[in-house]
């Protein structure tokens, strides 16, 4: 029996592809090629191996070649590129450049046989940065059932276990939970496991991507993340564990402490959590993103905390990202960002603190974005609870 390629809720992908067709139009091109995972499931609310061909008008052409038995009015089985038919016409097309390699972006222009190929990569990042009122009830929802994990993390703890113990214990938890396992990350620089455990001395260990936090990790091939420390009195323990429980994610991060914690870690956690109120106020539609991070840089220096902030051996170049269904969606908290914050974008806020022999300590919060400012839907509890 054949299923619809379609799963997205009647009138959804029409508000999704009037986003992308506006930017098409400005751009002037003819189509856009979609074949990347996480677009395809954007425009579908399924994952398939194949093609979307998006023109300005009419209904898109969804060339498939896995899973057989999917079904549509304008679905075509493919075994190869070389087996796509394009309506006459088209000249100029936009693949998705920034995702596929060059081979394959070499293979679909010569398949495709149009005398000019351009990046599409931009349409669909923008679009997709803009959630509709469904993508933010699933939001919503992984945010509930992640806040669940998290005050469940206490009873999780035992005396003299590892960091990575504790991890496998969040991590067991969460899939019973619901939590999908899958991080799904775009770029060419993030590889991370479904949860982060940092404790202690490991947090200022240096990695080779772009985090605020560090980690040896467990093997030179993923060098991040906990190590296998026994988590020791007087250690700080990050928690930023995976919320993607309905194909949208939500991150958060919260921090806890082995019987105690110094006073410079508690009052950097504090600041932390005094930049997120002052960024809820701030976050309406119209700020620039980069205003957003030299607040919470300001807030940090002002509060003696500079050399902490975002990490210390080792700093980020952000203190907040987008997300939905990948982790590192637009918008970028940055300090040259020039992207300007719309409403229905949704951003992970994370000013963190790494404090040398303590460990990391601060939050992070999932936020959408409306008029009146940032609605968090991570709603753990914030100050540091002590782990006995």
């Amino acid at each position: 029996m054949n299923e619809s390629i379609m799963l997205l809720p009647e009138g959804e992908q029409a508000l999704r592809l009037k986003k992308v067709r506006s930017l098409m139009r400005r751009a002037g091109v003819d189509a856009l090629l979609v074949q990347t995972y996480a677009n395809i499931y954007y425009l579908t609310g399924r994952v398939f191996t194949g093609y979307i061909l998006i023109t300005p008008d009419g209904e898109p052409t969804y060339y498939v070649k896995r899973p057989v038995g999917l079904s549509g009015d304008t679905l075509v089985s493919i075994r190869k590129p070389e087996q796509i038919e394009l309506p006459e016409g088209l000249q100029k097309i936009a693949l998705e450049l920034g995702s596929v390699s060059f081979a394959q972006a070499e293979r679909l222009r010569k398949a495709l046989g149009v005398s000019e190929v351009t990046d599409g990569s931009d349409f669909m990042a923008r679009s997709r940065a803009v959630k509709t009122p469904y993508e933010i009830k699933q939001i919503v929802t992984s945010g509930i059932k992640q806040e669940r994990v998290y005050r469940k993390i206490p009873e999780l703890y035992r005396e003299g276990m590892t960091d990575i113990e504790l991890q496998i214990e969040i991590e067991r938890l969460s899939r019973l939970e619901g939590c999908l396992g899958l991080f799904r990350t775009g770029g060419d620089s993030m590889e991370l496991f479904m949860a982060n455990v940092l404790s202690g001395r490991n947090a200022d260990t240096p990695t080779p991507y772009d985090f605020a936090m560090g980690g040896r990790g467990l093997d030179a091939s993923i060098p991040v993340g906990a190590d296998g420390s026994i988590l020791r009195k007087g250690d700080a323990v990050m928690v930023d564990a995976n919320g993607n429980y309905t194909g949208y994610m939500t991150d958060m991060t919260r921090t806890f402490a082995v019987s105690h914690i110094s006073d410079l870690a508690e009052r950097a956690h504090k600041v932390s959590i005094e930049i997120c109120r002052r960024a809820e106020e701030l976050g309406q539609p119209g700020t620039e993103a980069s205003e957003i991070y030299h607040m919470a840089e300001n807030m940090a220096h002002q509060a003696g905390l500079g050399e902490y902030f975002m990490g210390h051996r080792q700093k980020a170049g952000f203190v907040g990202h987008g997300l939905g269904i990948e982790i590192n969606e637009l918008p970028v908290i940055s300090p040259r960002s020039t992207y300007r914050l719309c409403e229905g974008n949704v951003i992970a806020l994370e000013p963190k603190f790494v404090i040398p022999d303590a460990g990391a300590v601060g939050i992070e919060n999932t936020y959408v974005v409306y008029p009146e400012g940032l609605r968090c839907v991570t709603k753990a509890p914030e100050e540091i609870i002590i782990l006995e």
